[in-house]
């Protein structure tokens, strides 16, 4: 049920403890989403400190946050299905296998961005 009084600011904070609360969790259950942080956590010191165009930079940054974003809702699909039920269904197999596909995508267009952009740097 949603509270009566949620809107305006109110419900900015409210969304926004929300959100902390599930990076808290996906921090506290997901390890894939830890790994990633902390290489995201590695990497964003370099991509702000290289010497490429802004341009190159926001790339740089924003294949970063897309990897996380994905990872995210690849957990909430996988949470959404487990609850469902956790007899063996081609459909859940199905929902996990695909979110999954779409960490890996973010993850190649990450490397392959950092890699067209730090290469030339580098060699």
């Amino acid at each position: 049920m949603k509270p009566e009084n949620n809107h305006g600011i109110k419900r900015i904070f409210r969304a926004t403890g929300f959100s902390m609360q599930g990076l808290k969790l996906a921090w506290q259950s997901e390890a894939a989403f830890r790994q990633e942080l902390i290489l995201v956590l590695f990497m964003l010191p370099v991509a702000l400190l290289v010497d490429v165009h802004m341009v190159e930079r926001i790339l740089l940054i924003m294949t970063l946050m897309i990897v996380l974003i994905v990872e995210l809702l690849n957990s909430a699909i996988e949470a959404v299905v487990d609850r469902i039920g956790h007899e063996i269904h081609p459909l859940s197999g199905q929902a996990k296998d695909i979110a999954s596909a779409a960490v890996f995508i973010a993850l190649a267009l990450c490397g392959i961005t950092w890699l067209l952009i730090l290469w030339p740097l580098v060699f």
